[in-house]
């Protein structure tokens, strides 16, 4: 059920008919009240299915060194972010009354820089925390790409980027891009 109603809710977005539950609810072969006892709201269900859109399908590619990874993906987050699918998608989390949806968003990103981060130690880097490049890197990306009328660019993330791999990570380490 859930991945027909999802389906009926991608398509009726895409411009095939007016948004409503009573719309996905006759697309998806259901009731409103199925829908309405398992979303409760059509913002919620929105929610729902743009958190779905957001779940990552693979793992960071590795290109062989953390600054690369980083770059590479940080550049993809960024294209699919800053698009105005990934701006709508991204507002229809937030438009949601639980925070649930916006933290598993998170919970996303996070698991995404944890995961180069176990491969970048792996290889004997000695990659920054994952809290610091939410803190320093993303939050500022998002912060742009939410409230700016211009997204931010590829550049801008690198430079973001940059800062946090030259911040001190702990006594007699000043930088994080020294072993490579």
């Amino acid at each position: 059920m859930q991945k027909a109603v999802h389906r009926a809710v991608r398509e009726l977005q895409a411009g095939e008919g007016e948004l409503t539950v009573p719309a996905v609810a006759a697309r998806a072969g259901v009731t409103p009240s199925t829908i309405y006892r398992r979303w409760g709201t059509l913002s919620q269900l929105l929610s729902d299915v743009a958190l779905e859109k957001l779940r990552p399908e693979t793992a960071p590619v590795d290109t062989g060194s953390l600054k690369g990874d980083l770059i590479l993906w940080l550049e993809q987050y960024v294209e699919e972010m800053a698009s105005a699918p990934g701006r709508a998608m991204i507002r229809d989390i937030l438009r949601e009354t639980l925070p649930g949806n916006a933290s598993q968003c998170s919970a996303f990103t996070y698991g995404q820089i944890e995961h180069i981060h176990a491969r970048a130690l792996d290889r004997g880097e000695l990659p920054p925390p994952a809290e610091l490049l939410l803190e320093r890197v993303i939050a500022p990306l998002m912060y742009r790409i939410l409230f700016t009328p211009a997204p931010p660019t590829a550049e801008e993330a690198r430079r973001l980027l940059d800062e946090v791999l030259t911040y001190p990570l702990g006594e007699g380490n000043t930088d994080a891009t020294a072993n490579k």
